[in-house]
């Protein structure tokens, strides 16, 4: 007992010296959502705690890291549970952080507890580190609210984007890709929910946009690769643009994170290749470099071993 309280008190506050991949070899995390706050990116994933490949996702919480080169990072445990959301029943699943006016707003996926299916929750903190709290006491968006599909997962994966003008928007969905403004507190919908236009969509949208460029990238078919279109409007119509990533390792599911920091972009994303227990639910967060071509497309992903010091 003692030796394990040990190990514990170590994963919880280790530091990662290796710049290779996976990025956290001492635990599984998948769904990587990364926030650049000043000279500092901290990264969110979901924990896989399944004990083997041959069951389901076990997944009850969302752990936090950061660093400032992309190289050391460090471990801050735990920062948000599935069932910090009172009116959850579990199945901490995909989630993204963003910053608005100091405040930083966390959205979540879990399953509900008395609404047929999952929802998207959103927490708030005034750090990037939290404490995180429940925004409202209840779900932002419930299976109810989406009823064109058959399954009781379509309400998963969000993914907030700002725009330059202030007005912010939450993507997600599942077989069917969905968007709708929020309102200034960043906790309720401002107007209906909207329909894209995305060939072959799975899940996993996220959005970001460089130079005057609106980029939107998700998992498409099963097992799943990153692919991607663009826009000159956060509205659409939205171009398909090809494939960003392969199938990642052995796991079917995938999904990624797309970040500019000190001048460089960078394309986080989960793989079950990690030895000697990864898979399609033991899962590890990776990082490559991203490159755009002059015409503003986006250079095919090379998922690596070595990760960043591949290309130091």
């Amino acid at each position: 007992m003692k030796k394990h309280l040990a190990i514990t008190a170590f994963l919880l506050t280790s530091t990662s010296l290796l710049a290779a991949n996976p990025l956290f070899p001492e635990v599984r995390t998948a769904d990587p959502a990364a926030l650049v706050v000043g000279d500092t990116v901290y990264l969110y994933a979901g924990q896989d705690e399944a004990k083997d490949n041959k069951t389901f996702f076990v997944m009850n919480q969302w752990l936090g890291f950061s660093s400032k080169d992309l190289k050391t990072w460090q471990r801050h445990g735990p920062l948000l549970k599935a069932k910090d959301f009172s009116w959850a029943k579990g199945d901490a699943w995909a989630s993204q952080v963003i910053e608005k006016e100091g405040k930083f707003y966390w959205y979540v996926t879990v399953r509900h507890a008395s609404i047929n299916g999952f929802a998207i929750g959103v927490a708030v903190g005034d750090s990037p580190l939290g404490p995180f709290k429940d925004a409202r006491g209840s779900a932002l968006i419930t299976n109810d609210m989406t009823t064109d599909t058959e399954i009781d997962w379509d309400d998963i994966d969000p993914s907030v984007f700002i725009d330059d003008d202030g007005q912010a928007y939450l993507f997600w969905g599942n077989t069917k890709p969905r968007y709708a403004k929020l309102k200034a507190s960043m906790t309720e919908l401002d107007g209906p929910i909207q329909k894209l236009d995305l060939p072959n969509f799975t899940e996993a949208i996220w959005v970001h946009k460089k130079a005057d460029m609106y980029y939107l990238s998700y998992a498409s078919g099963f097992p799943e690769k990153i692919v991607y279109a663009t826009s000159k409007s956060i509205s659409g119509p939205w171009q398909y643009r090809g494939i960003l990533n392969e199938v990642a390792g052995n796991s079917p599911t995938n999904h990624q994170a797309i970040i500019e920091f000190k001048g460089k972009d960078y394309f986080f994303y989960h793989t079950g290749a990690a030895q000697p227990d990864g898979g399609e639910f033991r899962r590890s967060v990776a990082v490559e470099p991203l490159y755009y071509n002059p015409d503003g497309s986006i250079k095919r992903i090379i998922m690596t071993s070595e990760g960043l010091d591949a290309v130091q």
